[in-house]
């Protein structure tokens, strides 16, 4: 029963982990935009993409941690 719902615990973690990761704006350019950002890509981040950042780490201690927890076998 527990195993049961530790599974649908990380599975809704996983897709609520891909949602967040798709929310999030790109970054840039990738290697190309150095040269020519400039001091563009050291502007703090907004409160909402902070939020985000919180969010996402979250939900990847959470999906990691019970997927340890779950292949372990611990709790059988």
């Amino acid at each position: 029963m527990l195993t049961t719902v530790l599974s649908w615990m990380w599975f809704g973690a996983g897709v609520l982990l891909i949602i967040s990761v798709l929310l999030h704006s790109p970054k840039g350019d990738g290697m190309g935009g150095l040269a020519s950002s400039g001091g563009s890509m050291f502007t703090s981040a907004r409160s909402a993409e902070q939020t985000l950042n919180r969010i996402t780490w979250t939900l990847l201690v959470l999906f990691l941690g019970l997927a340890v927890v779950l292949s372990a076998g611990w709790l059988a």
